[in-house]
C-alpha cells in the first residue's frame, strides 16, 4: 500500500506511536493537530527517531485531511465528535477513515478503566455518522500500547478490525501489519467495535493492576483469519 496517512489529531500518544512506526516501515505520513506548529514539532521529533529517510510532516488537521485519502482517527473521545464535524468539508468520497478512538470515562472525569456508554452503540459507530457519505469507516488499534507504540521493541498485540465495508477492512488490516508482531484479525461488522472498545479499558485496568503494558492475541483461529507481515 502507497497511501498516504494522515493522522488526523495525531500527537497525541496513540498517534505519534503509530505515526513512527510507520515512518519506520517506509510508509508516507502527515500528522495532523489543531496547531500547525505542534504538527511539524511531531514529525520532526519522529524524524530524529527513524532518521532523515523518514517520510513524515506535520499540518494543520484540515490541511492533512485534505491531503489524503487515507486518515486515521487517534483523538480523546471527548473530542471526537466536534472534530469530525469541522472537518467534514475537507473529507473526500472514497476516503477510509480508521477510527481508534475509545470512549473512556476518564474523558469525563471519571475512571479510565471502564468505557461510557455512545448513544450509536460506539466511538467508531458514532464516527461513522458523523463523516461524508461515501467516506467508509473501520475501527482499529484501539487495544494496542501507545506506550509500546512509542518504545522500541515489537509490538505483540493483535489488531480486531471491525467495519461494515470489506475494502475499509482490508486497507486497515494492511496497515496494521506494517507494525512487526502485529496479526490483523477481520472482525466483522462495524458494530462490534463497541465490543473491542471495551476491551481497552479492561487492558487498562490489567496494566494498572500487574505494572505491565499488556494487548490481547486471538488464539485457535485457522491461520488464514490472521494476516501478518510479509515482504
Amino acid at each position: 500500500m502507497s497511501r498516504t496517512i494522515a493522522m488526523i489529531g495525531g500527537t497525541g500518544p496513540a498517534g505519534t506511536g503509530l505515526a513512527l512506526r510507520w515512518a519506520r516501515a517506509g510508509e508516507t505520513v502527515i500528522i495532523g493537530s489543531r496547531d500547525a506548529a505542534r504538527a511539524q514539532s511531531a514529525a520532526d521529533a519522529i524524524r530524529q527517531r527513524v532518521g532523515p529517510e523518514a517520510k513524515i510532516t506535520g499540518l494543520e488537521n484540515g490541511a492533512a485531511c485534505a491531503a489524503s485519502d487515507l486518515l486515521v482517527l487517534t483523538v480523546p473521545f471527548e473530542g471526537q465528535a466536534a472534530l469530525l464535524k469541522q472537518l467534514k468539508p475537507a473529507m473526500r468520497a472514497g476516503s477510509v477513515l480508521i477510527d481508534a478512538t475509545v470512549p473512556l470515562a476518564a474523558s469525563v472525569g471519571g475512571r479510565a478503566s471502564r468505557t461510557i456508554g455512545v448513544w450509536q452503540g460506539s466511538a467508531a459507530q458514532q464516527t461513522a455518522e458523523l463523516v461524508p457519505r461515501g467516506v467508509s469507516v473501520a475501527a482499529a488499534f484501539q487495544n494496542v500500547s501507545a506506550d509500546v507504540l512509542n518504545g522500541g521493541e515489537d509490538v505483540d498485540c493483535d489488531v480486531i478490525v471491525c467495519s461494515d465495508d470489506p475494502q475499509a477492512t482490508q486497507v486497515a488490516m494492511e496497515l496494521a501489519v506494517k507494525i512487526p508482531r502485529v496479526r490483523a484479525i477481520d472482525g466483522g461488522k462495524l458494530e462490534n467495535a463497541r465490543i473491542v472498545e471495551q476491551i481497552t479499558a479492561l487492558l487498562i485496568g490489567l496494566n494498572i493492576r500487574h505494572k505491565g503494558h499488556g494487548g490481547v492475541r486471538i488464539t485457535g483461529l485457522p491461520g488464514a483469519a490472521y494476516q501478518s507481515f510479509s515482504k
